[in-house]
């Protein structure tokens, strides 16, 4: 095929984060997470409400409400974030994600970061920045690769 370029793995995982992102329930920002060891999906996430409850996209977001800005207050989210779910979903059928790679779009957030570098993730393929700086230093001083990939 003449001018097909065959993306990078890195490039392919981030694409199919960002598939994953569309099943996301936040109203603020659509995250999805792809965890991939030699080559194969081990678990995927996407941002949104805890199992059984309502979706913000239902009953809406307090965050909003509250005009609180983006990288602060965690606690008053209600979704579950799109690395944490991914994670979440590997312990549940006891996949180990040692060695593995996160692929994100969008940087980790601190709380992120602490789960990402304690499930012995190796390294962190993102698309778009955040506003919580934090947990970019604490994967940096866990020894975690990082690589940033912007995306539109």
């Amino acid at each position: 095929m003449l001018g097909y370029v065959r993306p990078t793995l890195d490039k392919y995982f981030m694409e199919i984060a960002r598939v994953v992102a569309t099943r996301s329930t936040c109203l603020r920002n659509n995250v999805g997470a792809v965890i991939v060891r030699d080559k194969q999906i081990l678990s995927t996430g996407y941002n949104g409400a805890p199992s059984g409850l309502p979706h913000c996209l239902d009953i809406g977001c307090l965050r909003e409400e509250l005009k609180i800005p983006s990288g602060e207050r965690h606690e008053l989210c209600r979704a579950v974030h799109a690395e944490q779910n991914a994670i979440i979903q590997a312990a549940v059928h006891g996949v180990s994600l040692e060695g593995a790679t996160i692929y994100t779009t969008h940087q980790p957030c601190i709380m992120c970061a602490k789960m990402i570098i304690n499930a012995k993730i190796r390294r962190v393929v993102y698309g778009k920045k955040y506003a919580d700086t934090n947990g970019l230093q604490f994967l940096r001083d866990a020894g975690i690769e990082i690589v940033y990939i912007p995306t539109e």
